[in-house]
């Protein structure tokens, strides 16, 4: 009998990886006909698009059982186990665990969620990479040791856990032998690296070990950074290592410095500013995106204005812009909240400032010549991620050199044209 078995993701990249570890895990599987929701908990909103999915997933579906898991599976699990259409709801622990999945053939309705905050090791998974063979995503850290008054991702993910230098080191290289011409680090709070092993190492020397026994890798990628933890080796390694993207993704929030001490976050706009001018200093060409929350309680015109602001004095390119939605269980859910209208308004006009942003940075490519790795055959990224379409039938993977053009007036504003040299 052929196994029906099917995956469904929700949030982040590190989600995105751990479905694929599962997927792998699942086929040795007994069972045959199940649906695994990987749910995200960062909103109120994530949760409840959870519980639609799983809804529908039973009527599309109804043979299969469903089993949920996820960050929000691990915060709240009851809310997931007192839905009629769920059969099983376990934690990131047990989700892993790859003999759960070789004896996941109960039939009764359980529940299987552990401690995360006991946990002090990350399981060693490799995988073939997530998507195309343009990129592989590895995870290097899980869990956060901080408490932004906004989050409560840390009560899903537990305590900073990094994986050692050596097993990331061998699954780049692992990844690099399949074809693979970029890889992504990917983890919770993957500047955090380190601290919780011996010696407390940071980012860079992961980062520098990495490239030392990579030469052959063309391309190396951070996820979402927090700028504060990055130490000076991080930027003498970004001055004398090309093979270190000129992309990097901020975790900004807001760009008023009171709302930053309201988010309990452990910088401020003027420490922000000094590290986009400096890192530009070092590479010109650095193109800079960010996560920014707009309408967090207590927001006025003014320090909206502040955020609105600070994308001007950064040069951001690209924006992440969330709407503030209190998740139950933060601090920020028990402050004095904005009005949806006014928040709903602001990150309309943040959206549009980030449009803007965007076309401003595609224009300045026009006429230059840059590499692209394909990501299908007529899409490619460029070093600072910009998208690039060419009428080329090129494998995925491969790196090319192309001239970009202007912009066609029929295409997406954040894709430009371009055209393969030699």
């Amino acid at each position: 009998m052929k196994k029906d078995i099917k995956f469904k993701t929700f949030g982040c990249r590190l989600n995105s990886y751990e479905t694929e570890v599962m997927q792998n895990l699942s086929q040795k599987s007994a069972d045959k006909n199940f649906t695994v929701i990987n749910t995200c908990a960062v909103t109120n909103e994530a949760i409840r698009k959870a519980k639609q999915a799983i809804r529908k997933l039973k009527i599309t579906n109804p043979t299969n059982k469903i089993f949920v898991t996820g960050c929000a599976s691990q915060i709240e699990p009851k809310t997931f186990l007192d839905m009629p259409q769920v059969d099983k709801v376990f934690g990131h622990v047990v989700k892993l665990n790859p003999s759960f999945w070789k004896d996941v053939t109960d039939t009764h309705k359980s529940l299987e969620i552990t401690n995360i905050m006991n946990e002090r090791t990350i399981p060693n998974h490799r995988i073939q990479g997530i998507g195309s063979r343009a990129r592989a995503y590895v995870q290097v850290q899980n869990g956060c040791d901080h408490r932004c008054t906004f989050c409560i991702i840390p009560f899903g993910r537990g305590n900073s856990r990094s994986v050692e230098i050596e097993l990331v080191v061998q699954q780049i290289k692992s990844l690099v032998k399949r074809g693979f011409k970029e890889v992504v680090l990917t983890g919770v709070d993957i500047t955090s690296w380190g601290t919780d092993l011996p010696g407390t190492p940071k980012l860079s020397r992961l980062i520098r070990d990495i490239l030392k026994s990579n030469r052959t890798l063309e391309r190396l990628r951070l996820s979402s950074i927090d700028q504060i933890e990055l130490d000076t080796e991080f930027f003498e390694i970004l001055a004398n290592e090309q093979q270190v993207m000129p992309h990097f993704h901020l975790s900004l929030q807001s760009g008023d410095n009171m709302i930053l001490k309201r988010m309990k976050r452990r910088h401020n706009r003027e420490s922000t500013i000094e590290f986009c001018n400096k890192i530009r200093s070092i590479r010109s060409n650095v193109t800079l995106g960010a996560d920014i929350i707009v309408g967090f309680p207590t927001e006025t015109e003014n320090m909206f204005e502040n955020s609105i602001n600070l994308v001007d004095e950064c040069n951001l390119t690209w924006l992440h812009v969330f709407p503030f939605s209190p998740r139950t269980g933060t601090p920020a859910a028990r402050m004095p909240q904005l009005e949806k209208k006014i928040i709903n308004e602001r990150a309309a006009l943040l959206r549009k400032k980030g449009e803007l942003q965007n076309i401003i940075h595609n224009k300045t490519l026009a006429g230059k010549k840059r590499l692209l790795l394909m990501e299908t055959s007529g899409l490619g990224r460029t070093e600072c991620f910009t998208k690039v379409q060419i009428n080329d039938d090129i494998k995925s993977g491969s790196i090319v050199n192309v001239q970009i053009h202007e912009q066609h007036k029929n295409m997406d504003s954040k894709i430009l044209n371009g055209e393969v040299v030699i």
